[in-house]
């Protein structure tokens, strides 16, 4: 099998993926239990779907029993700008670097899907695959760690001494056995980066996160009305967040994305917050299609960008939230009328 296994990564690499690595469905033993805490303490907000299927996100041997092998994937999306310079544009929004393209799931999953085949046809007896990108319970990064891709820094997410912290992950499982690869050791070291930049302190301790307080999490995952204590800590931040991820010191190593689905749209690079404000449904829908941004949604979209206004300090921008303050959505209505006091407020 290390014959297969050498080709199958010399395939990975020719189909587009950036590293290709192996371990068995049963060596993220620790899953389970770090899952079922973050779940008991509440962590995890308002994505139930995490507590719901709980047992097989936390046992991927329980996912799917027959599986012998987890071939992981990587795929690096580095940026070719810097992802923090439009903080500094207050009257811009910021999206997170992944958004700022295409779907990364309708890419990878082809590439997935393609590497299955050729695994499928390079055997003999027809092994069964399933192929995962970030839609199924799965625990894609510590199955990551314990193929080697890298290891979960403090901030939970997987960085590479390669890759950095920009790559996406998808998985194959299949009845195959094949040879592991064994797993990353931690190389974080006394760095506290990740945990020192975050707006909203969402890291209780290190390699503990807690999805309420993130800024990811409240500006695509949570629905309705964020709390106040958080919004100011939004800053111009409209759809995710890269602020843990840009500063890590392993992006030294990072490159920018060769595929060039990856590569971000200008428009979304720094958008003009009043244009984005301004968007209806229909609008909203023809400017994101074929984004991941679509799925949210043009109310919660309009009620992250009305924060980003009220954070501006523009006075020139409170005319935009005014006349949102009557929309009918309310949470766009709650929160364009706190940008309007807010702003209001600073001119004073």
């Amino acid at each position: 099998m290390s014959d297969l296994a050498a080709a199958l990564k010399a395939e990975a690499l020719a189909v587009g993926f950036s590293e290709c690595r192996v371990c068995r469905p049963s060596d993220v033993p620790q899953v389970a239990a770090r899952l079922a805490e973050f779940v008991a303490r509440g962590r995890h907000g308002q994505m139930g779907w995490m507590a719901e299927r709980m047992g097989w996100r936390g046992s991927p041997e329980a996912l799917w029993p027959e599986a012998r092998s987890v071939v992981m994937l990587a795929e690096n999306y580095g940026p070719s700008h810097d992802p923090l310079a439009v903080l500094e544009q207050r009257d811009r929004g910021a999206i997170s670097v992944y958004a700022q393209a295409r779907d990364y799931h309708d890419v990878v999953k082809k590439r997935l899907k393609r590497l299955g085949r050729w695994l499928i046809d390079a055997v003999e007896g027809t092994p069964e695959i399933k192929v995962f990108v970030d839609t199924a319970p799965v625990m894609e990064k510590p199955l990551g760690a314990a193929a080697g891709l890298g290891w979960q820094g403090k901030h939970t997410n997987l960085v590479s001494r390669r890759l950095g912290s920009w790559f996406f992950l998808g998985c194959i499982f299949t009845t195959l056995e094949l040879p592991v690869d064994g797993a990353e050791v931690d190389h974080c070291g006394s760095c506290r980066a990740c945990l020192d930049v975050c707006p909203t302190q969402a890291f209780p301790a290190p390699y503990q996160l807690d999805a309420r307080r993130c800024i990811s999490y409240l500006t695509i995952e949570h629905a309705g009305p964020v709390s106040e204590d958080l919004r100011t800590g939004l800053g111009n931040r409209i759809y995710g967040c890269d602020d843990c991820l840009a500063v890590c010191p392993w992006n030294k190593f990072a490159q920018a994305a060769a595929e060039v689905k990856y590569h971000a749209r200008p428009e979304l690079v720094a958008p003009d917050l009043a244009a984005l404000a301004a968007l209806d449904d229909a609008g909203f829908r023809a400017l994101f299609s074929g984004s991941p941004i679509k799925r949210i949604g043009r109310d919660r979209f309009v009620r992250n960008v009305c924060y980003a206004i009220g954070n501006s300090g523009e006075g020139a921008l409170l005319p935009v939230v005014q006349g949102l303050c009557d929309d009918p959505d309310a949470a766009v209505r709650d929160a364009a009328r706190w940008a309007a006091l807010k702003l209001k407020q600073t001119l004073a």
